[in-house]
């Protein structure tokens, strides 16, 4: 009750002179998210997000210096009105409720899909030399992918590897993370998909959640989009929308002498990389940090895992030794569907 009593008094102090409170202050509890940031819509004109957020789990200044950059550069971030870095207190612009998950539909997916890839293409012509994000390196992915074997086989569903079974991880592990450094290195938001963007009262797409953003290859933020771990589109709408972003791509010199069995590659590798990691945070998530919801949302995760896995020679062993080890256990799961074709 205190902590919440010199939050609500450091909010009050902290108000711009052009927003009034035409009341006491009130804090209207919202979702959250992953980490462990709690978020509160104020009611003051305009309203505003003030964040809860703990200095000893997050990492607020890197959310501060990439929010500043990123404005720089005209992407859309919400503005940062004050900031209390030894609480863990921040006063944001509020961006509203229109979630870009909530928004899709068939009917106007394709019109916000071109908006959020547009979006995407600021991101990435952003001067990574001048940025504050660290390099996405081969230490960085490999501690990600070790994710995996830790939290989703090991601690969620109890297997213990084979030294076989090891030496099948560390070779897709290795190919996997070759593949992403042989890209074209550009700034990466690192969780770009349908729950981390906002549609602005201006239908223009807003960013958040972007603190995480490093330099890396130039397909993994796509491929969060398109293969998204909360919206699930047909594969051929994916390799569409990849091969278009391409041209996109091209057309800036962003990306030249890559053929496009070449891009979807790096596409799908890029992928599988992503979903093993998902798999060992959304397992951790549930286990360590009590939030189950996420199980649910493992299906998918493991439908896009064995549908790039199934397409390429290189990752063949993986896929029977997953087939063979790890489907049987998840069936046994009372948390666990096999997810199926749906679209929002």
């Amino acid at each position: 009750m205190q902590n919440q009593q010199c939050f609500s008094h450091w909010i009050d102090r902290s108000l711009p002179a052009n927003v009034s409170l035409p009341s006491s202050l009130e804090l209207e509890a919202l979702a959250g998210d992953a980490g462990f940031r709690r978020y509160y819509r104020l009611n003051t004109q305009p309203s505003l997000i003030a964040v809860n957020s703990p200095p000893l789990k997050e990492k607020n200044l890197a959310y501060v210096n990439i929010a500043l950059f990123l404005q720089g550069q005209g992407v859309r971030t919400p503005k940062i009105y004050a900031v209390n870095f030894e609480q863990g207190y921040l006063l944001l612009e509020d961006f509203g409720e229109r979630l870009f998950q909530h928004q899709l539909s068939l009917e106007n997916q394709s019109c916000l899909y071109d908006k959020a890839e547009s979006t995407l293409l600021e991101i990435q012509n952003c001067s990574v030399d001048n940025s504050p994000a660290p390099d996405y390196d081969y230490q960085k992915l490999a501690e990600e992918l070790a994710l995996f074997e830790q939290w989703f086989v090991r601690e969620l569903l109890g297997i213990r590897l084979s030294a076989d079974e090891k030496a099948t991880l560390d070779q897709l592990f290795a190919q996997l993370i070759d593949s992403a450094l042989q890209q074209p290195q550009v700034l990466v938001h690192s969780d770009y998909h349908s729950r981390n963007l906002m549609l602005l009262e201006d239908d223009q797409i807003g960013v958040i959640d972007f603190q995480d953003a490093m330099r890396g290859p130039i397909s993994y933020d796509l491929v969060s989009l398109l293969k998204d771990c909360y919206v699930h589109w047909p594969a051929a709408r994916v390799e569409q929308r990849a091969l278009s972003f391409k041209q996109r791509l091209e057309k800036e010199g962003a990306l030249a002498n890559v053929d496009d069995k070449q891009f979807m590659q790096w596409l799908d590798f890029m992928g599988l990389q992503r979903h093993i990691k998902v798999l060992g945070i959304f397992a951790r998530l549930a286990l360590r940090d009590n939030k189950r919801s996420y199980l649910e949302d493992i299906p998918l995760v493991v439908r896009y895992c064995l549908e790039a896995a199934d397409s390429y020679q290189q990752s063949a062993e993986f896929s029977l030794w997953f087939k063979r080890a790890i489907v049987p256990l998840l069936a046994e799961q009372n948390w666990y569907n096999e997810h199926q074709d749906a679209c929002p």
